[in-house]
């Protein structure tokens, strides 16, 4: 397992908050104006410069929506100057042409990112909350195969879809997505009026997901979902070895086995291994996990990262609270601590949604 003490994998800047979607399900409750705090171009080539002193991390463009920030490629072609794996996730609106995925690509682009939370356009218009996002997702995802720019799907699963993701894996499989990230809803920002599914579900969600990292194309992995790779483990162990994308079985197109989802994101939580930055500089362990420890404006991200309380607190597993705080699968789990927050006011406490019973302490 990877030492995330010194730098994390993934690094995270939200360059904007402003979209033209009002998804309900969203972390930062967008609306369509920029703040007029946010980071100057001069600032974010300063942010970048100091990112890349971890070495070289995955930087990813986020929002809101990064195009509407009029520097983005300025931004964009910084970050890969650095030498930085710079990639990106737009929101499927007007502002996502054909020229500029054609642009992304140029610029050195590594992937871009399109959500698609429905399995059609009623059911994914609705989530999103404005007519056409569906059609203007699949028109990025073709035109952005067309140009050979990789491509993800990210889908926020929760009441609303959890029983149609088999159409929406249909969907990544057509597209030639190199990856299926789903998204758990924490109930943050306006995913709080949203109804989360129960730890139950997870498990069943998490069986769907592993049937079909053995049929997939595409990489199949979770955010704020820790515990499925808890329930990789037991699934692995069971059936005496590994099987999909990913996962060791040998069907076309498969990853080495040190490149597996489980073995890159293996230990990675909300301040070990992950690291976010909000559009004003805010340092946080995660955007779900709104707990600043500074601001990149008068504090030093790296140091912030490496020495900061709350970073450190939050890799430190045997401060985890309840069965998280004994469970064997702590170190490569760890549970959401976002989650741990937002529903009990308590980032140490245990995952709230996660059916493990770990073996009860044994007093020595």
């Amino acid at each position: 397992m990877r030492d995330f003490s010194e730098a994390p994998f993934l690094v995270i800047w939200e360059v904007t908050r402003a979209c033209d979607l009002a998804c309900v399900h969203c972390r930062a409750s967008a609306d369509p104006y920029r703040h007029p705090d946010e980071l100057t171009t001069e600032e974010g080539f300063r942010l970048l410069d100091k990112i890349r002193e971890f070495g070289d991390p995955i930087m990813i463009f986020t929002g809101g929506d990064p195009l509407k920030r009029p520097d983005l490629f300025e931004l964009i072609e910084h970050s890969v100057k650095m030498g930085l794996r710079t990639t990106l996730s737009p929101s499927p609106t007007p502002l996502l042409t054909p020229e500029a995925i054609r642009r992304f690509k140029d610029s050195g682009v590594a992937r871009i990112s399109i959500s698609v939370d429905g399995w059609d356009a009623t059911s994914h218009d609705n989530f999103r909350m404005v007519p056409g996002s569906f059609e203007r997702a699949l028109l990025a995802l073709g035109e952005a195969q067309r140009v050979g720019l990789s491509t993800q799907i990210n889908t926020t699963v929760s009441r609303h879809n959890w029983e149609h993701l088999a159409e929406i894996a249909d969907m990544v499989d057509r597209f030639g997505c190199d990856m299926w990230d789903i998204f758990f809803l924490v109930p943050t920002g306006r995913g709080a009026s949203q109804v989360e599914l129960d730890a139950a579900e997870f498990e069943q969600v998490f069986g769907f997901m592993y049937e079909r990292s053995k049929v997939s194309r595409a990489v199949i992995k979770t955010t704020e979902a820790m515990h499925y790779r808890r329930y990789l483990m037991q699934r692995r162990k069971a059936e005496g070895g590994a099987h999909g994308k990913g996962y060791g079985h040998g069907h076309p197109g498969g990853e080495h086995a040190s490149d597996t989802p489980l073995n890159k994101m293996a230990g990675i939580n909300s301040g070990r291994g992950f690291l976010f930055v909000s559009r004003t500089g805010e340092i946080y362990p995660s955007g779900f996990l709104p707990i600043s420890s500074g601001n990149v404006r008068r504090n030093d991200l790296v140091e912030v990262y490496r020495k900061g309380p709350l970073f450190q607190v939050l890799r430190d597993s045997s401060t985890f609270k309840g069965k998280c705080g004994w469970c064997q699968y702590r170190n490569l789990c760890g549970g959401s601590r976002s989650r741990a927050y937002a529903l009990t006011g308590d980032y140490l406490a245990e995952e709230p949604r996660c059916t493990h019973q770990p073996d009860p302490v044994v007093p020595a």
